[in-house]
């Protein structure tokens, strides 16, 4: 059994906005002589995740305090907070990134730039990371290789990707590594759901112009939505923000060609790395 923490080791109110979160939430607990487990039933989390969620382990996400608020009748303040703490730069963001991601059950993508993270070849991956301006670039490529297991698990997640035409184009490290991970994206299109957005007159502008992001949707957190952006990417989790890149998902989706022609796209395009 874990060896059970004293006050003062527990996430404090002042230290960042989620931290404030869950001593808030453990407050709100105890005022009503909740257990763990009660207050589990509450927002739909084992014994386990409540622990983890008050000890800053995991964090409460719109959902679970959208429950909370409305059997407690706060007037909606976690839900609250958690709308502001998601607005914030976050340094541990992609730790709670990864995790999501490997309890996720549907994973839906749309990528402007480069190949999805999920899906790049080692040495596609190899060239993307000697590029990045973080010096500690080994570290960034074992990471991307060690996500994609979560492809290989049983029960594999639902994997939905959409592309940029611009995305397949941009030659990264050499014709030899462009030919490569255009086969593994064509076996991965016998797997997944891969499709891709043509660069034409007809698509024209389209809400993908506005940038890459990624719809995660697990069994024990619901949906949350992941933006990109330069040294740091930004997790949303509440219902409506999330709402809004379901939307937009779908409005990309439907200016992608369907998956045959998808891969009839991605051929053409390896054949012009010869």
């Amino acid at each position: 059994m874990p060896r059970k923490r004293t006050p003062n080791e527990l996430p404090q109110p002042r230290t960042n906005m989620w931290d404030l979160i869950a001593w808030y939430l453990r407050i709100l607990r105890s005022e009503r002589g909740l257990s763990g487990t009660q207050l589990g039933q509450v927002i739909g989390a084992s014994t386990t995740e409540v622990s983890r969620i008050e000890t800053g382990q995991a964090r409460l996400d719109g959902k679970r305090a959208e429950l909370a608020d409305r059997k407690w009748k706060t007037g909606g303040i976690l839900g609250h907070l958690v709308w502001y703490a998601s607005l914030g730069h976050d340094p541990e963001w992609f730790d709670q990134y990864k995790e999501l991601e490997r309890r996720a059950a549907f994973i839906k993508i749309f990528q402007s730039q480069v190949i999805p993270g999920l899906l790049q070849t080692e040495d596609y991956a190899r060239s993307l990371a000697q590029a990045s301006v973080d010096p500690d670039w080994v570290a960034i490529l074992d990471e991307r290789m060690e996500r994609q297991e979560i492809l290989g698990q049983q029960p594999c997640p639902f994997l939905s990707v959409v592309l940029s035409q611009n995305a397949l184009e941009w030659p990264v490290g050499s014709p030899e590594i462009m030919k490569e991970q255009f086969v593994a994206l064509l076996e991965a299109s016998e797997r997944f759901s891969i499709r891709v957005v043509p660069r034409n007159w007809e698509t024209a502008a389209y809400p993908g112009l506005d940038g890459s992001f990624t719809l995660l949707s697990g069994d024990d957190y619901g949906e949350v939505a992941y933006t990109e952006s330069p040294e740091g990417g930004r997790l949303v989790s509440s219902p409506t923000d999330v709402r809004k890149f379901a939307v937009r998902f779908d409005r990309v989706s439907a200016r992608a060609l369907p998956e045959g022609l998808s891969r009839d796209l991605i051929r053409r395009l390896m054949e012009a790395f010869s």
